[in-house]
């Protein structure tokens, strides 16, 4: 790593924060990130949402038929949950007691102990539930269903569905601020609905402009941002309280996944079209991308472990990308058997 004083701009603007001026124009101390490893898994099937559990050092990865769990401090393969049909989330409770699972195929979210992985519930969702969180504040499981429309809302003490109301299009990915609002992307109108998770009413939409075609999306509790990749090779940033848009810097193209790190204040963006990652951090004039990190093709999607700062990404050898369609306009190229790795990336 390079040393902190070649930043000569940066470490005189860091060191006017420290003297009182706000937080949220810090710039990381630590920076720029290298590949750390490599760790060759193998196995088959397409791969969907990244999720660590910092305490536990486990990476949870959705391989179409089942959750792959990584061993973060080995790299070694731990256990996979099996017998899924088309698996697209992890999120976990409060406690460290249990997880829950997305599976689009099945349109089932299924509750599994995360001391022994074994499946305590499985409880029906709508058409295709594909992001999947625990709400603290009403102790509630929201997952989103993309083919239906429409969010399944479940009671974590019971693993009851208590409610499922409907999203005005198809949602994409969604978090929650930690004090009642749950937020989500959606695809067709390029905006993102704050939603209230006691009433379970949709309290404001906001539009992404211009930012086009968001998926991943990421949050930034203590300064109230929302990051929202889109299709335009964008990244929206806006007040989570009042849906401003704040910045829409440019990042690599084929966004799919997006993770803020709280302790370091960054921003990270996969790219699998184009093989990065964009890192970013905020500035004076908003926003800017500090680095660029080479990845591999289709290397979409991506988790960072708080505890550590580390940040993965996984992708595998792929073949020639197949011409799109009016049904499928985001056609993704074949995966070669057994070349799926997970790229890790450290300071």
């Amino acid at each position: 790593m390079p040393p902190f004083q070649k930043f000569g701009p940066t470490l005189a603007l860091f060191s006017l924060l420290a003297a009182g001026t706000s937080t949220l124009a810090a710039a990381p101390k630590e920076a720029p990130f290298k590949l750390h490893d490599t760790w060759r898994l193998g196995g088959d099937g397409s791969w969907d949402y990244m999720t660590v559990d910092s305490q536990a050092h486990i990476l949870y990865i959705a391989r179409l038929d089942r959750v792959m769990l990584v061993d973060t401090q080995t790299g070694k393969l731990i256990t996979e949950i099996g017998g899924l049909q088309h698996v697209h989330g992890v999120a976990f409770d409060a406690e460290g007691k249990v997880g829950y699972i997305s599976d689009g195929g099945a349109g089932t979210v299924l509750v599994f102990d995360r001391a022994t992985y074994q499946i305590l519930a499985t409880i029906p969702a709508g058409k295709n539930p594909d992001a999947i969180l625990y709400e603290l504040t009403q102790r509630r499981v929201f997952v989103f269903n993309g083919i239906s429309h429409d969010a399944t809302v479940i009671d974590a003490t019971t693993n009851q569905v208590i409610a499922t109301f409907p999203i005005p299009g198809k949602p994409e990915f969604s978090v929650t601020d930690g004090v009642g609002n749950i937020f989500v992307n959606i695809e067709e109108t390029s905006s993102v609905l704050r939603i209230d998770a006691a009433t379970l009413k949709i309290a404001a939409t906001w539009p992404l402009t211009p930012g086009k075609g968001p998926s991943g999306l990421a949050i930034d509790r203590e300064h109230h941002r929302l990051f929202s990749v889109c299709d335009n090779d964008r990244v929206a940033i806006l007040d989570s309280q009042t849906g401003k848009i704040i910045a829409a810097p440019a990042i690599g193209e084929g966004a799919d996944a997006v993770a803020y790190d709280p302790r370091h204040n960054l921003v990270f963006s996969s790219n699998g079209e184009s093989g990065t990652i964009s890192v970013l951090h905020p500035a004076a004039s908003g926003y800017t991308v500090l680095q660029t990190l080479h990845t591999k093709l289709g290397a979409r999607t991506m988790a960072v472990d708080y505890s550590t700062g580390d940040v993965y990404t996984v992708s595998a050898t792929l073949g020639p990308k197949p011409p799109a369609s009016p049904s499928n306009p985001k056609r993704r190229p074949a995966i070669l058997p057994g070349t799926f790795v997970i790229l890790v990336f450290s300071r």
